[in-house]
């Protein structure tokens, strides 16, 4: 029987990473597993309480963060994002996906703030990178890896309103852009910026404390360095502990911007499968929210109104 051990050793033994933790959990009992190095060097041994970069894991954590808004009647899921993001208040469309970005029509309706969690925006990466509008968003959505490639908030948002959308708002799921909108969005109608509402908001509550978008000093003897794979199968750094995530970025990315470990994450989705209550009893989503969210993609029509509110003229309805 394959141990999990034995399965993070076989990637590590293959050189495609120097260490790994693992982390499996049913109810009560949980397994972990940690192998090799936090770097290819000489460095401290992967353990249980290493830091990673986690990536697009981020999308459900800012994903969470919005529903808390919605349910606060904070914003609403029929709202425009205009209200916040006018930079993509009046969006316009290619006429088809193939079609140059000088060849647009005025989008159907607005983009409202459903479209943002489900990635039915209208901006974001199909499966064909060549299209005109794509390889336009190339230009604004540079890699979210190291955070120093994006401006501040406000010169992104600006960057990104210039920029067709590839769809009309609610036709069709795109990966990646609606992610970063997530994140400028809940920090314009909170007024505070994502870092500080995610840790007020999820990360403390959940005791997620090894979770944030700067790693310090003090932590980063835990934090693993990060690799890009050479064409001849080797590792070369493209950041290591005291690089990008020493400070804050000027773009904070609910695509991708925090660094946590393994247990954190644990905390999170245990949290998810109390359906929205943390493990100390106190409630972080509610149990409608959650259940919206393993739901998957629909429209905001069909989401039960007193699960989560829209407004009509601007007032909450139910």
């Amino acid at each position: 029987m394959t141990t999990l051990p034995d399965l993070l050793e076989a990637h590590v033994g293959a050189g495609t990473l120097p260490g790994a933790v693992g982390l499996v959990t049913r109810g009560d009992q949980v397994e972990v597993a940690a192998v090799g190095a936090q770097d290819t060097g000489d460095g401290a041994p992967m353990a249980r309480d290493s830091i990673f970069r986690v990536a697009s894991i981020t999308k459900s954590v800012t994903a969470a963060a919005l529903l808390i808004l919605v349910e606060e009647g904070r914003i609403a899921l029929d709202d425009p994002v205009g209200m916040w993001l006018p930079e993509v208040g009046k969006p316009v469309v290619v006429r088809t996906p193939v079609s140059q970005v000088d060849a647009v029509v005025p989008a159907d309706r607005p983009i409202t703030v459903f479209d943002v969690p489900a990635s039915q925006a209208g901006y974001g990466f199909a499966s064909d990178f060549t299209l005109p509008a794509v390889q336009e968003l190339f230009t604004v959505q540079r890699d979210g890896r190291l955070p120093s490639n994006l401006p501040p908030a406000d010169e992104w948002m600006a960057a990104l309103g210039r920029i067709p959308l590839l769809y009309q708002p609610g036709a069709a799921w795109l990966y990646d852009t609606c992610s970063v909108l997530r994140g400028v969005l809940i920090s314009r109608v909170t007024g505070l910026p994502l870092p500080q509402f995610l840790a007020e908001r999820i990360f403390g509550p959940l005791g997620m404390v090894d979770t944030g978008f700067e790693v310090p000093a003090a932590k980063r003897g835990r934090f693993t360095s990060f690799y890009r794979p050479c064409d001849d199968g080797s590792l070369e750094l493209a950041d290591g502990p005291d690089g990008e995530w020493s400070s804050l970025p000027a773009l904070p990315l609910g695509n991708g911007g925090p660094a946590s470990t393994a247990d954190d994450w644990l905390a999170f989705c245990r949290m998810l499968l109390a359906g929205g209550v943390a493990a100390d009893g106190r409630r972080v989503l509610s149990a409608g929210s959650v259940a919206h969210r393993r739901s998957g993609p629909r429209s905001a029509a069909t989401v039960p109104r007193p699960l989560l509110p829209c407004r009509a003229n601007g007032l909450p309805r139910d």
